[in-house]
């Protein structure tokens, strides 16, 4: 098979600022049959590494600095030997959880990751946390979105390393303008479409969160 998007589903638990919740998320394999990046190794390293089989894992990924989108990262890093990327505003977030392993490589935005003939476009997408990033895969029609942007909405603002208003800027400025048709493959929950979701900005400001 050729290049292609695999998921796959954990669960566990997400805390901050003194919550807790249980949360399934989705951990995005990107590759073909020799090779993969992992986009936000979540939960459970072992699960993944089934999914992942014999592949070379090139890359894994974090789409921000949540624990419970990288808290299997260092394990699953251990084992395949593969290098953690994080953008550089979530490092503080990351240390909660990984206090004495840092990430080996601070993203940035503008930078294009390559597995298997995809270019991968990092969009620094500030709001969620202040390292949110997606990955557009804009030749296959693809968006990771993280936690930036769900089926019906924004993700979550409102606590610690969050804000309103940049989320929604960073959706409209740089996440609404793709092709209508382009797949937003998200942290937790369903895939949408741009498509899908850009009629709705108005609800999501009403809703004001």
């Amino acid at each position: 098979m050729g290049a292609r998007v695999e998921q796959v589903v954990t669960s566990g638990v997400f805390t901050l600022d003194g919550d807790t919740f249980e949360v399934d998320n989705n951990v995005w394999l990107i590759g073909d049959d020799r090779e993969v990046f992992v986009v936000d190794p979540a939960h459970d390293h072992e699960l993944i590494l089934e999914a992942i089989g014999r592949r070379a894992v090139r890359a894994i990924v974090c789409t921000h600095g949540h624990n419970d989108h990288i808290n299997a990262a260092v394990p699953l890093a251990d084992v395949v030997g593969a290098p953690v990327l994080l953008h550089t505003e979530d490092v503080d977030l990351w240390k909660q959880v990984n206090p004495d392993r840092p990430p080996d490589w601070t993203l940035s935005d503008g930078e294009v990751l390559t597995i298997a003939g995809i270019e991968l476009e990092v969009l620094h997408t500030p709001g969620h946390t202040w390292g949110s990033v997606c990955l557009h895969a804009a030749d296959h029609g693809w968006l990771f979105s993280g936690d930036t942007l769900f089926a019906g909405g924004p993700g979550a603002t409102g606590r610690s390393c969050s804000d309103f208003p940049t989320i929604i800027r960073s959706i409209t400025s740089r996440l609404l303008a793709f092709d209508p048709a382009t797949i937003v493959h998200t942290g937790h929950g369903p895939s949408t479409t741009i498509g899908a979701e850009s009629p709705h900005l108005d609800e999501w400001l009403a809703r004001g969160h």
